[in-house]
């Protein structure tokens, strides 16, 4: 009897240990919509754990979803390693504070884009399979393929893109569909997209450029009255693995340093001096981690508070997305955010949001899921 005890608690402490690593598997993939037995799961984590491509909000990847062109530029900028940029594309189709502005600029500098002519990037427009191919070979120096097995649908890729198609099933970048296609004109989903730049970077026996760890969110808020500390909290929650940190001055504000009646009060000295940088306590442990920074605060005087200058002033945003965020009781966020944009010229700036103080959450997460970064 004892015997057939012990053989049934091994059996099952068998079973129970053999289920541990599919649940581990499953958690670890960070994203609520990709499945630890998808096709891409390799290529999804791998883009993730070494900051090529992040998640598009609430916990989720999109894999289904199509690429576009801004999304793809903005991934071989950091595979690049975000490298400062001084000349200007000067597309028509691509404001000046797109996140991907500065993505942009570098590719048209290096060749990788030249846009669809009328002066025309098309940012938003879907990336073909032929394309994506494309953009990786111009990326990998247009090298010239060696002989290779074609595609049964050959004839329907562009011109432009027969060699960088042929050098990237030489390099086993792309494996095509069923019945030996290429589905050149296709739309690439953002799981074939991390997929090909997974088996590129690879190929190519490097380190991305952005190491393991990067590619993270940080959310920085300034908050007095706890009304923007709220807003910065629901974004949290939207975005749980993004980093929250408060940007808390060396010398705390009291009531009377806000009180807007007094012309002398600190607060109504500090937007009225043009120099004025309160100082800060503490600082963010490694800036160089996050691709994507939300900054939040409230309008004072239909500005930000100069402790945000402060903050902006204190760290190089070269290549990072900057998407601020404020609260009021009626006043937008204007030039609050605009007039931001010269203390990190480098960054690419969206368009910010303000909320009331009371803001429900289901709000914030519907501005926060708009983004795609």
């Amino acid at each position: 009897m004892h015997r057939k005890v012990i053989s049934l608690i091994l059996s099952v402490l068998l079973v129970i240990c053999s289920a541990l690593p599919a649940q581990a598997a499953v958690s670890d993939t960070g994203f609520a919509d990709v499945s630890a037995s998808a096709w891409y799961v390799e290529a999804v984590t791998y883009c993730r754990d070494n900051g090529l491509m992040s998640g598009t909000g609430n916990n989720n990847f999109s894999p289904d979803s199509t690429a576009n062109r801004a999304m793809l530029v903005s991934v071989l900028y950091r595979q690049a390693g975000s490298p400062a940029v001084t000349s200007t594309s000067n597309f028509t189709d691509v404001p000046a504070n797109a996140y991907y502005k500065t993505a942009v600029d570098w590719g048209a500098s290096t060749g990788l884009v030249s846009g669809y002519g009328s002066g025309r990037f098309g940012s938003n427009d879907p990336v073909t399979r032929q394309d994506l191919a494309s953009f990786l070979w111009r990326a990998e120096g247009r090298p010239t393929p060696g002989q290779t097995q074609a595609f049964a649908d050959a004839n329907l890729i562009a011109d432009y893109a027969v060699s960088a198609v042929n050098w990237a099933r030489e390099k086993g970048i792309i494996s095509g569909k069923g019945g030996n296609r290429f589905d050149p004109r296709g739309h690439a989903t953002r799981a074939e997209m991390a997929a090909m730049l997974m088996r590129w970077v690879q190929g190519k026996g490097e380190t991305p450029s952005p190491a393991p760890g990067q590619g993270k969110t940080l959310i920085a808020y300034f908050s007095c009255t706890n009304n923007t500390e709220n807003i910065a909290n629901h974004i949290k929650s939207a975005l749980p693995g993004a980093d929250l940190y408060e940007i808390t001055p060396q010398q705390p504000y009291t009531s009377a340093d806000l009180n807007y009646n007094n012309s002398d009060s600190r607060a109504n000295r500090e937007q009225n001096d043009p120099a004025a940088r309160p100082a800060i306590s503490g600082s963010v442990s490694d800036m160089s981690q996050y691709d994507v920074v939300f900054i939040g605060y409230p309008i004072w005087w239909g500005q930000a508070p100069k402790i945000i200058s402060t903050f902006l002033e204190s760290y190089d945003f070269s290549g990072k997305t900057i998407i601020p965020f404020c609260t009021s009781g009626s006043s937008p966020i204007g030039s609050s955010a605009t007039n931001l944009h010269s203390l990190a010229p480098s960054a690419g700036w969206k368009d910010g949001r303000r909320f009331s103080g009371s803001a429900a959450q289901a709000d914030v997460q519907g501005w926060v899921n708009s983004h795609s970064f």
